[in-house]
């Protein structure tokens, strides 16, 4: 457990938590031009082999997630000092990523500010009920619970869902100009497919970008989701929630392999993340590694990652994940406690 106060940590991280224009640029050109190039070179191999263009396309899906953290930077602000160049860039790489700019930051910013606070789930998280709530929810609640945590439904048709359909539509709540580069973005978005199709074939367009939008799909959320369900997480109620604890115990470090980790942007620095999301992406691993009490932070492997699928309720009582096969023993302790 992290036993620094909040000051005295985010003190530490404070320096970095500004943006270098160098760093940035040149992560945009070795980011955006190679994806690009993929994408080119998996239409041409068509001709030569299909194996060939989901070869190139596998690893062209690597390099749009780059992307994807390149616009999740600049949903906080923190890949350009100027907050009109990180919209502008926003939008433009929401749009290869199939995310409304104005929109997906406010839901985003939302998660940051409730994430582990079990009075204030909804907004920008994975559904996860606790073993009460489980309990205590009508057979089709729960019919759907499961539905949704199964893998194949979470992995595979999920970024159908998420990307495709609901990023299309504005939250009820949304101002005007959320409003609107919603609509920008879903226009640009249409219209590059419709130019694609037009240029290539939409039977071509789909055999190059279904494996990309697939592939870097799956693995988005599949960070998302490893990052906030592991063994040692950490949830709280309202009253007992602190951000300091969520950030860096209700986030993981997921140590990934180097070449990962690259076309991840250290985004498995998570509880770095959580605690100062000012701090640009390519800084991550350095504050981690210059920040002592970072270091003694839940961490998970590719390999233990794999666990966290079998973790489907919070147990508040054992403060813990649980699978559906586990709830006789949850129920069981929380009893024997309550006598």
């Amino acid at each position: 457990m992290i036993e620094q106060n909040q000051r005295t940590l985010r003190k530490q991280v404070a320096p970095f938590e500004n943006a270098n224009v160098q760093s940035s640029v040149f992560q945009l050109i070795n980011t955006l031009v190679p994806f690009f190039l993929l994408w080119f070179f998996a239409y041409k191999s068509l001709s030569i082999s299909y194996i060939l263009t989901l070869l190139f396309s596998v690893i062209a899906a690597g390099f749009l997630v780059r992307v994807f953290i390149i616009f999740h930077d600049c949903c906080h602000h923190s890949f350009f000092k100027s907050r009109k160049v990180n919209k502008i860039l926003g939008t433009i790489t929401g749009i290869l990523t199939l995310h409304p700019y104005s929109q997906w930051q406010h839901e985003h910013s939302v998660h940051h500010a409730t994430s582990s606070n079990l009075d204030k789930r909804g907004t920008g998280d994975i559904w996860m009920l606790t073993v009460e709530e489980y309990l205590a929810s009508s057979f089709w609640t729960r019919a759907a619970y499961r539905f949704y945590r199964n893998p194949i439904v979470m992995f595979g048709f999920g970024p159908i869902y998420v990307f495709l359909l609901k990023n299309r539509f504005n939250r009820k709540d949304a101002r005007m100009k959320e409003r609107i580069n919603t609509y920008i973005t879903n226009i640009a978005i249409a219209g590059l497919a419709a130019l694609l199709c037009w240029g290539i074939g939409w039977e071509n367009f789909l055999l190059v970008q279904g494996p990309i939008f697939m592939i870097s799909g799956i693995a988005g959320i599949w960070l998302f989701y490893v990052q906030h369900t592991f063994e040692d997480s950490y949830f709280e109620e309202d009253v007992d929630w602190e951000y300091i604890k969520a950030a860096v115990e209700g986030s993981s470090f997921y140590k990934l392999p180097k070449v990962l980790q690259w076309v991840t942007g250290n985004i498995g620095y998570h509880h770095v993340h959580h605690l100062s999301p000012r701090v640009p992406n390519y800084k991550l691993e350095t504050v981690h590694n210059q920040t002592e009490p970072l270091q003694n932070v839940p961490t998970i492997s590719f390999l233990t990652s794999l666990s966290s699928l079998k973790f489907h309720l919070w147990d508040e009582t054992a403060k813990k994940f649980v699978g559906f096969k586990d709830l006789r023993y949850s129920v069981k302790m929380k009893s024997v406690k309550e006598i």
